[in-house]
């Protein structure tokens, strides 16, 4: 007869959260290796690759910076090498929500795309061709494009026509508003120039083999000194179409509620999401989360810290578990002793079991940092904190964070 597995005993729901409070009490913790833990949860989670593909100066940054609301100068310090050409773009750094593939301008001397090409196919979710609305001749982007539909005729394509206002009838023309671009007769109400244009580039591209849909997508995001308005002409269409074609959720991962306007809920939110998603990776391993993933919690909350300038310290980490209150202390080492007994049973905990635990150990996650914001905003405000209003957040949260994390996967490329 043979022994039956190892089971976390009764002591776990106590214990777990024991550790997460010895985590969070030693804000000296090696960063480095909870962040190495996160880049292979992530790995392995697939986390959301948008290939940008287009000429040089075509506005590929900007989309980038549209998308993710960084700065210019952050986006171009954040793209690392993956081939000797191409580069990509993690958002946020340490624990990604997407990735953005770039390769070098289509169309340059000396350039043979091909590696790169072969590259960026074999790891990108979605592709956007980025067309400056000017460029007229873009052979180079055409014969990509006709080459990755060959081989892939299912994949869904945008095309961002960009930098609109270089068409206009004169340089202090206004965008045409509202965006008129979604409507059958958009070619009435935009300058004339501008319609033949893209028309043109339209024309040019129907030919794509394939019968992966292809969504048309006019936009002008310029730099507020530029003198245009709104300066992000066209994001609402080109997320719309995002989230039709192989990245449905993203906006939520990415940007906050709409209604938050606090730059620093909205800086935090991609941070939450990217370590709650990878802690629903680690989640779904058994028996791992009982270590790792309070380790990867700890780190988030010393990242929320950075991001709202309020120093993480042992006094800090004690007051935000007491204010948290032992009513969250149950449940969260209950519900980490649960995830971890329900992946040991035998068929459905390698299945329903293994899912159930991994979107707890996202859901957690996010709950706590939903409500780390809330208690760093305060501190840095030099307000007392009501521990009432934190703990509804962290309930409300909780429930959020099962939603978000239900649907983190996105499609295999």
């Amino acid at each position: 007869m043979t022994d039956p597995p190892s089971r976390p005993d009764a002591r776990k729901p106590r214990s777990s959260w024991l550790e997460l409070r010895r985590r969070l009490l030693e804000p000296t913790a090696d960063p480095a290796a909870v962040d190495t833990a996160v880049e292979r949860a992530l790995r392995e989670m697939k986390v959301p690759v948008i290939w940008l593909l287009g000429t040089a100066q075509s506005g590929k940054t900007s989309i980038v910076r549209a998308l993710t609301g960084a700065a210019n100068a952050e986006i171009g310090n954040g793209f690392q090498p993956c081939t000797r050409t191409a580069c990509m773009y993690d958002f946020p750094e340490a624990a990604p929500v997407v990735r953005f593939l770039d390769t070098r301008g289509l169309g340059e001397v000396d350039y043979d795309p091909e590696e790169d090409l072969a590259a960026c196919e074999a790891r990108s979710h979605q592709i956007i061709a980025v067309l400056k609305v000017t460029d007229t001749r873009s052979p180079a982007v055409a014969e990509a494009l006709h080459r990755i539909r060959r081989r892939h005729p299912d994949w869904p394509l945008i095309v961002a026509q960009t930098c609109l206002h270089e068409a206009y009838d004169s340089p202090d023309q206004p965008h045409p508003l509202p965006y008129p671009y979604a409507q059958a007769d958009w070619e009435q109400t935009v300058p004339a120039d501008l319609a033949r244009l893209i028309l043109a580039q339209r024309s040019a591209l129907s030919g794509l083999p394939g019968q992966g849909p292809v969504w048309w997508v006019p936009i002008d995001f310029t730099l507020p000194e530029d003198g245009f308005e709104p300066a992000d002409y066209g994001l609402e269409a080109l997320w719309q179409a995002l989230e039709e074609s192989a990245v449905a959720g993203l906006r939520a991962r990415i940007l906050a509620d709409p209604s938050v306007r606090d730059v620093f809920k909205r800086t935090a939110h991609p941070h939450v999401v990217g370590y709650s998603l990878a802690t629903a990776a680690l989640g779904a391993v058994p028996l791992i989360d009982l270590a790792a993933v309070p380790a990867v919690q700890a780190r988030l909350l010393q990242v929320l810290a950075a991001v709202y300038g309020v120093r993480w310290t042992r006094r800090a980490a004690a007051e935000f578990l007491a204010l948290l209150g032992t009513g969250v202390a149950v449940s969260y080492g209950t519900r980490m002793a649960g995830r971890s007994l329900a992946k040991l049973i035998p068929g459905w905990g390698q299945t329903a079991g293994a899912a159930w635990a991994a979107a707890s150990s996202g859901a957690t996650t996010y709950a706590l940092g939903k409500s780390a914001c809330l208690y760093l905003q305060a501190r840095r405000d030099g307000l007392s904190i009501d521990p009432e209003p934190l703990r509804k957040e962290f309930a409300q949260a909780l429930r959020q964070g099962r939603n978000l994390i239900g649907g983190r996967r996105p499609p295999a490329p």
